[in-house]
Formats: C-alpha cells, sequence, structure tokens
C-alpha cells in the first residue's frame, strides 16, 4: 500500500521536491525485489550506439526493477539525459521531445522531463544506475493527467487485469498498452475512457493479454494529441507476470 500512495503521489505531478525520486526508488526497488526473491541480473559492455533494438525473447539478466534499455541487447547509457531521451522516443513513443535537464535525487538516481511541445504537459522519467558498469537504466514515468491507481507499481498481473484510475485527455480517451522485457511488440493494446476538457473523471476496464514469455514488463497509458494524433504525454510502470 505505500508503494501504490507513493506512486500515485509521483503520477499527479509532485515533482518539485528533488527528494522525492529517493523514495519512490526505494519503494519501487524494495517492492519488486520482494516479488522476485531471488532473481539476478548480470551487466553487459556500453556499445558506440543508443538505438533501442528489440528481441522475442526473456531478456536474460533484466535489472528486476528497470524497464528500458532491454538487457538483452547492448544498448547502455553512461548519461541519464541520454536515456531518458531514448525511452521517450523509442518506448514511449515520442516525436522530438524536448528533454530537460537531470535532477538528481541521490548519488545514483534522479528524474529528466519531457515534453512533446514547449508548453506542452511534462511527463517524467525516472533513472537510476543500477548495474555494476555504472550504466543507466529507467524505473518509470509519470505524467500530469494520468493517475492508475489500480494495479500498483510492482504488481503481479495474470490475465485479465483490472486498471482503474483517473484521467483527462482528448475525448476522454487513454491509450493502454501491456509491454514484457525484450520486445515492443504489446502483449495487449486498448483503450479506457475517463474525463475530458481538462476535467478529471474515473476510468476502470478488464484487459486481457496474450501470454507472456518475459517474467516481467510495463503497463504504459498515452494521451494522444488531438491535433496530430502523436503522443503529448505517458506513464509507465513496472509490472510483473504470473507464471
Amino acid at each position: 500500500m505505500a508503494l501504490a500512495r507513493s506512486w500515485r503521489r509521483y503520477q499527479c505531478g509532485d515533482v518539485r521536491r528533488r527528494g522525492f525520486s529517493v523514495v519512490v526508488v526505494a519503494l519501487v526497488v524494495a517492492a519488486t525485489l520482494g516479488a522476485v526473491a531471488g532473481h539476478e541480473w548480470t551487466s553487459t559492455p556500453r556499445p558506440t550506439t543508443t538505438a533501442p533494438t528489440t528481441s522475442s525473447t526473456e531478456a536474460p539478466g533484466q535489472p528486476i526493477t528497470a524497464i528500458w534499455p532491454f538487457a538483452s541487447t547492448v544498448t547502455r547509457f553512461a548519461d541519464p539525459v541520454l536515456v531518458a531521451q531514448a525511452f521517450a522516443t523509442g518506448y514511449l513513443g515520442f516525436v522530438d521531445p524536448i528533454v530537460g535537464a537531470f535532477r538528481r535525487g541521490d548519488s545514483r538516481s534522479g528524474e529528466v522531463t519531457v515534453r512533446a511541445t514547449p508548453t506542452g504537459p511534462v511527463t517524467t522519467v525516472l533513472v537510476r544506475e543500477l548495474t555494476p558498469d555504472n550504466s543507466w537504466w529507467v524505473l518509470g514515468a509519470s505524467c500530469p493527467d494520468v493517475t492508475v491507481t489500480a494495479p500498483p507499481a510492482g504488481s503481479r498481473l495474470t490475465s485479465p487485469f483490472v486498471i482503474r484510475g483517473q484521467s483527462t485527455s482528448f475525448e476522454a480517451v487513454v491509450n493502454v498498452d501491456v509491454l514484457q522485457d525484450g520486445s515492443m511488440t504489446p502483449l495487449a493494446r486498448d483503450v479506457v475512457l475517463g474525463g475530458s476538457m481538462g476535467v478529471r473523471a474515473p476510468f476502470h476496464a478488464s484487459i486481457a493479454f496474450s501470454p507472456p514469455t518475459s517474467s516481467a514488463g510495463a503497463l504504459v497509458v498515452r494521451i494522444l494529441s488531438a491535433k496530430d494524433g502523436r503522443v503529448v504525454q505517458a506513464s509507465a510502470m513496472r509490472i510483473l507476470f504470473a507464471r
């Protein structure tokens, strides 16, 4: 419950306190490590490119709290801003995002803001150094107009599962994807309807997903532009899959 409450506060946009990232990281790490005790990861060398690649098999050695990059690839990032930018474009689907400066939370973690336009809403990407090579990984993302209250971050999902929350968006539509480690092909793609015209309203839906080949992945929600259909803000949380 503490993890869910902290994640909701983070999703609602309370990013002004720089120390908040430390709390979120600690809670996410504690919850997910407890859920999959005994899971191990290994590191691989950094490449000369930051272009993401994908695989349909389970990512060997994926840090249990990390959504991005996929450990099954050689892509690694020595810079927190670069990993946030690559995540925004390669995973969340932003086109030419405006990426802010790194805001440190502790010695190994912090956050980076991403906007679709100079005056658009902020998507906040939470990043952390997780592996012995000191490379940076993405733990999640939040945005101001969507709050997912269920399932909590780090949940172990079975199909179907119930998603609940509050939102406001163009024509009330919020796009939902269920992704697994090592692949950008969604296990499920659906929409939920919340509020619109700046008025937040609750949403809930039952979503079924295809059998995963990985043990973990992410629940991603996106709001698209009324003008051109591009991603304007997004949220992503780490999830586990029940075997």
